[in-house]
């Protein structure tokens, strides 16, 4: 928005006597934002409502005690140090915002403001509690956040009137006593240095204490009956004490990060609890979460049912036992039902686990599962696996107890390498199988492979010494970086050499995994059980929910809920949410991969650059077994995001088999927004193949994509994501009209990728915007991290280690990424996250972007032919026809003519209404529709070919 433009809306404001303006930099374009109010300002004065917020302005005029009706004034954001006397001349104004600013001391002149209800000084530089405030004797919320402050004074109790109180995020060591304050309802203390408190105002409702430094839980806040919301996030809390029952009305208990081993039995007392948090916040940035305290629970009480209220309950991060953690992450209610059927049918157990074997293709891997299946098995030359080979074998218990495994051989091919994350689960007993001879193990991958993606299942590495031939493994350096390793063991296959070591090593850490033995409701049992002995592939729906009707079940919403237990198991497949996966239950997940790399693994596939059609996925899946189940088969891979459907076309994309090739594409350079991932010590391979499904309907032209690459274009602005594998990095750079926007997208979809491996560790990088670095494509790169810390400490700069120069912190985050207003109203609220080291606060702000990306997947669907469809219109295009065939034998020839040039045109007009109807003409022209309308006819539209044209 231009300088006129600012005017413009001034003098609207003036003409229509509005009582609201807004010249808050979110409606101004950055360049834009204001260095000064202009003066036309001070002559609206009707004005009630004042918002300034977001720019740049380094003073406030004397004129402004013109605006006599004020009411609110929003001054936040900017870079004041000081305020004119004049303002306390604003007898009206009753909210005044200055928060975000440079202030080290208040104006004095706010505490003649006789009516002032609400003052936000948060996040300014103020070292000492301005005690002048205490004289606004109408003051109902005071924010003083963000700050310095290491003590308030005493006589903050003359706020006899506050409601709300925010002095989070300074350096409060102790708090006076405010009791006496008995209107206050909310205190937000949180991120201070605080290890006790003293009496609370007994009427207090919402209480902030995350980030401090309790060791205990003070016994003044176990007298709030009248508290709904206690934030104790962030602290060094092992449990809670019996007087904690008194709070009946709690509604919300935040506690994670701390040190809590169980579910302290009190929480069972508080019935009006409806969210609880004991999770263990993590996040890719921070490479120092061992610092961070954690929770250890590791069961949950059936006395739950007794919460009746709960409807949320974060366990995340915690060593969660029983109930089956598959169950837990589905929800209080899922834990809910658990107990119910628990309670009954009564328990029984099972002894059944996976155990995976994973390595180089030629390692050995199929001859050990051969091995341990039957000891007597005679080696031959084994053909390559394919894909994943599943391998039954049952052992008896020291109990006597028969023990079922599912020995899952991986194929050790490069492109198998990629799919591994949709079929490594957790809680499995997990084997690295190295070849001695060939000596091409890569140990650091494989382990990092199954820490990642197996949630640090136990591991063993078997070296395989074919004909005798041994190899060092650096052992003590490898369980120093992984600790899932539990031992190495050597054999010989071909004489048995070292098989029964491996046999009970294998037995013993098998039958310890921690849901072994685990109670489960009898139901579960034996449908479980009836399934096994199914030798079918799979089973319709209604065929299962009658298998477990005939096994004791009566709830329906039960039988899905064991259903997906077995899913999350890797026991079954059935996917609740899929409108077409959903009607069907794969007994054996091994018959659904197997279908899955005939297709990755076709020769046409190949040649063809992962592109296929449905006819041939009707000549892959030729075999009776897929025949009637091509369809879904096909919408298995889509959910693995194994393929993508190519947007206007009946063609599909198997992202791994794109070409290596580069294609060649100019570029725009000027004026790039720049952003780097980079990866610590491993980075998974399919991340790129992950984001270009997820992306696949902004793939420009649909034609600039390849294997570790792809261009992308939204709204007249183009983003290039590029996979380094060897350098650990993808670089995105976006050039455009929109380059925040399209940035902020992309980030937020390779996040979410990020955010399926746990224990991922990355760094988001940020490009430095001084002069020297700002127009390169090479620019010196800040971890998100660090400037994150830089604002949590209040400091403003960072040196550029390029230039030397001194950048600002905040405009190198906002330069690159959208800060939107759900973010900082989320901020406004406290609803935020603590995560990395103590303190440092997060703003997640996934929600919002994800309704962009959303709107990007309702906008992209294919086209449908103007044809297709809308029956109003071509049923008149019938009648039409119709009436010029009677017309032919009654009217002259010339007027026939006459009417036939009418109706050829009336034919794309049909088509164009329809495509206007479906939602086109607000993107393209109505003679641009008629086009359009013809090229959808048939024979016709062959004239109309789609130009791909050139990226730029």
């Amino acid at each position: 928005m231009d300088k006129e433009n600012i005017l413009r809306r001034i003098r609207e404001a003036k003409e229509q006597r509005l009582t609201k303006l807004s010249l808050s930099h979110k409606f101004l374009e950055e360049s834009e934002q204001l260095a000064e109010i202009p003066s036309e300002v001070f002559e609206l004065d009707h004005l009630k409502v004042l918002d300034l917020s977001g720019n740049a302005l380094t003073s406030v005029p004397e004129s402004i005690s013109k605006l006599q009706s004020l009411t609110s004034l929003n001054l936040s954001n900017n870079r004041l140090t000081s305020l004119p006397e004049s303002i306390s001349e604003l007898q009206a104004l009753a909210d005044l915002n200055v928060g975000g600013n440079e202030f080290s001391a208040l104006s004095a002149a706010i505490s003649k403001i006789p009516n002032l209800i609400s003052l936000d000084a948060g996040y300014n530089k103020l070292g000492v509690f301005p005690e002048f405030v205490l004289e606004l004797q109408n003051l109902k919320s005071l924010s003083m956040g963000g700050n310095e402050l290491s003590a308030l004074p005493e006589s903050i109790s003359k706020l006899d009137k506050l409601v709300s109180l925010d002095l989070s995020e300074n350096k409060l060591t102790a708090i006076p006593k405010i009791s006496v304050l008995e209107t206050l309802e909310s205190l937000n203390l949180n991120i201070n240095q605080l290890d006790s408190l003293p009496e609370m105002p007994p009427q207090l409702r919402d209480l902030y204490l995350g980030a401090n430094r309790m060791g205990v839980l003070p016994n003044s806040i176990c007298s709030l009956t009248d508290l709904r919301t206690l934030m104790l996030g962030g602290n060094s809390l092992l449990t809670f004490p019996p007087e904690m029952s008194k709070l009946a009305r709690l509604e919300r208990l935040d506690a994670f990060n701390n040190l809590l081993g169980e579910i302290p039995s009190v929480i069972y007392e508080l019935t009006s609890l409806v969210e609880i948090d004991f999770s263990n916040e993590l996040t890719g940035e921070s490479f120092n979460n061992n610092a961070v305290n954690k929770n250890q629970v590791r069961e949950i009480s059936s006395r739950i049912l007794q919460l009746r209220n709960l409807k949320k309950l974060s366990l995340l991060e915690n060593p969660i036992e029983n109930p089956p953690p598959e169950v837990v992450t589905k929800g209080v209610d899922a834990i809910k039902d658990y107990f119910r059927q628990l309670e009954a049918e009564g328990k029984d157990y099972l002894y059944e686990a996976k155990m995976l074997i994973v390595g180089e293709g030629g390692a050995g891997k199929t001859s050990l599962a051969k091995k341990i299946e039957n000891p007597s098995y005679e080696l031959r030359e084994e053909d390559s696996t394919k894909g994943i080979e599943v391998i039954p074998w049952t052992f008896e218990m020291e109990n006597g107890q028969p023990f079922r495994v599912n020995i899952w051989d991986f194929g050790g091919q490069e492109i198998y390498h990629a799919t591994h994350q949709f079929f490594l689960t957790r809680r499995s007993l997990y084997v690295l199988v190295a070849d001695t001879r060939k000596e091409d193990t890569d140990f650091y991958y494989w382990l990092n492979v199954v820490e990642l993606l197996s949630d640090n299942s136990p591991l063993l590495i078997i070296s395989n010494e074919k004909q005798e031939r041994q190899r060092e493994i650096n052992e003590r350096q490898l369980r120093g970086d992984f600790s899932n390793l539990k031992d190495t063991l050597a054999t010989n296959l071909a004489t048995n050499r070292g098989l029964d070591k491996i046999l009970d090593e294998v037995k013993y850490y098998i039958s310890h995994l921690p849901q072994v033995g685990a109670p489960l409701p009898k139901t579960w049992v034996k449908v479980r059980e009836a399934l096994e002995q199914d030798t079918r592939n799979y089973i319709s729906l209604d065929e299962y929910l009658s298998v477990c009707e005939q096994n004791g079940f009566t709830e329906q919403k039960d039988k899905l809920q064991l259903s997906g237990y077995l899913h999350d198991l890797g026991v079954c497949l059935h996917f609740h949410e899929d409108p077409l996966l959903k009607r069907t239950v794969i007994l054996k997940p091994k018959w659904g991969t197997d279908a899955v790399y005939k297709v990755l693994d076709n020769e046409k596939v190949i040649s063809s650059l992962g592109e296929f059609n449905r006819d041939d996925l009707t000549n892959i899946w030729h075999e009776p077994e897929y025949a009637n189940m091509q369809d879904e088969l096909l919408q298995l891979m889509i959910n693995f995001k194994l393929c993508y459907r190519i947007p206007h076309s009946d063609s599909y994309i198997a992202p791994q088999r794109l070409t290596e090739k580069q294609p060649d594409y100019k570029w725009d350079e000027a004026s790039n927004l720049i952003l780097r991932y980079t990866y610590e010590s491993f980075m998974p391979k399919g991340i790129l193949t992950q984001f270009i499904v997820a992306m696949h309907k902004l793939i420009a032209k649909q034609d600039y994509v390849w294997k570790s690459g792809v261009i992308l274009e939204r709204n007249q602005t183009k983003a290039e994501v590029v996979e380094d594998y060897k350098k650990r990095e993808v670089k995105i750079r976006v050039a455009g009209k929109q380059k925040k926007e399209l940035l902020t997208i992309v980030s937020y979809e390779l996040d979410n990728i990020h955010g399926t491996y746990k224990r991922l560790k990355y760094a988001k990088l940020i490009p430095c915007n001084c002069e020297v670095c700002k127009n390169t494509q090479d620019p010196y790169f800040y971890r998100l991290g660090v400037l994150q810390k830089f604002i949590e400490d209040r400091q403003e700069s960072i040196q550029c280690q390029s230039s030397y120069k001194m950048v600002d912190v905040r405009s190198l985050i906002d330069d690159v990424l959208i800060r939107t207003q759900a973010v900082e109203e989320a901020k406004q609220k406290g609803d935020f996250i603590f995560q990395g080291s103590v303190g440092s606060v997060v703003i997640q702000q996934a929600e919002s972007v994800a309704n962009i990306v959303q709107e990007d997947n309702k906008k992209a669907p294919t086209v449908k032919s103007a044809w297709a469809n809308g029956s109003f219109y071509l049923l008149t295009f019938a009648v039409v026809i119709a009436g010029l065939g009677v017309l032919a034998r009654t009217v002259p020839a010339y007027t026939l003519a006459a009417i036939l040039t009418a109706g050829i045109i009336f034919v794309p007009l049909i088509g164009a209404l329809q495509l206007k109807q479906d939602g086109r003409l607000s993107e393209k022209g109505f003679l641009e529709l008629m086009k359009m309308a013809i090229g959808q006819l048939p024979l016709i539209g062959k004239l109309f070919g789609r130009d791909k044209g050139n990226l730029s």
